[in-house]
């Protein structure tokens, strides 16, 4: 479903990513592991156009991601991403911050709209919060409102940015549940994370990043339960073992 072909990104002389290769098949969840200014998010936000790279090439189901180009906003109508912080709208109810894109994105009728997003905030738990607004919502909760928006636009792909780095331990279960959710669904997502018993369950691969390039790739219990390079073993003991 997504394809990237020895990409290159630099921000000036910063090169970010450094001919990264990869397949992530339909169906499949891939989780992406290194320390912080490795390139994942760069990698996550080319895929639907947020930033731009230089060489190489990503493809999205046989086309060619270009932000320059007016199909862009064709892929990212197929493709949603959830971020680190929630982006919600503070003047729009739990519901209508749901059905924002599919009206406004995708000129659906309201009704159906509001029928498609009430059911998806009972999916990700959140039936009887749809008329609060975000001030009053949990950040566990506000995250699953961003989730059950990502799923309004009826995504042929999710992309999660570090979706729960920026909320309290004790929220951080609730919003992960959802989305083994929808990895038991068969949703094809790509998730940067630092939650490494959550790849461990959930992810069909789990590639390694550091310095911009892919260290290690392979199933989740080969790379994170056997890791072959000392990199990949000496961040995983910083992980999973802080001091």
């Amino acid at each position: 479903m997504i394809t990237f072909e020895n990409v290159h990104k630099a921000f000036g002389s910063l090169e970010v990513l450094k001919g990264i290769d990869a397949e992530i098949g339909k169906g499949q969840v891939v989780c992406l592991i290194g320390p912080s200014g490795s390139g994942k998010s760069t990698l996550l936000r080319c895929i639907n156009g947020l930033e731009q790279y230089q060489r190489g090439r990503i493809c999205f189901e046989g086309t060619v991601v270009d932000a320059a180009s007016r199909r862009i906003h064709a892929i990212r109508a197929q493709v949603s991403m959830v971020f680190q912080r929630f982006n919600l709208f503070p003047n729009r109810t739990a519901l209508e911050n749901v059905m924002e894109g599919p009206i406004y994105v995708l000129k659906e009728n309201r009704k159906d709209v509001r029928e498609r997003a009430m059911v998806l905030l009972k999916r990700v738990g959140l039936a009887d919060k749809m008329n609060i607004y975000p001030a009053s919502l949990s950040g566990g909760q506000q995250q699953r409102v961003a989730i059950a928006r990502a799923l309004a636009m009826r995504p042929r792909a999710i992309l999660f940015d570090e979706p729960t780095s920026a909320l309290d331990p004790e929220m951080v279960g609730e919003v992960l549940q959802a989305m083994r959710t929808l990895a038991e669904d068969h949703m094809t997502m790509l998730v940067v994370t630092h939650e490494i018993q959550f790849a461990r369950e959930v992810a069909d691969s789990v590639l390694f990043l550091d310095g911009g390039c892919i260290v290690e790739r392979g199933t989740a219990g080969d790379v994170l339960n056997h890791p072959k390079h000392d990199r990949t073993r000496d961040f995983l003991r910083r992980v999973m073992h802080p001091v």
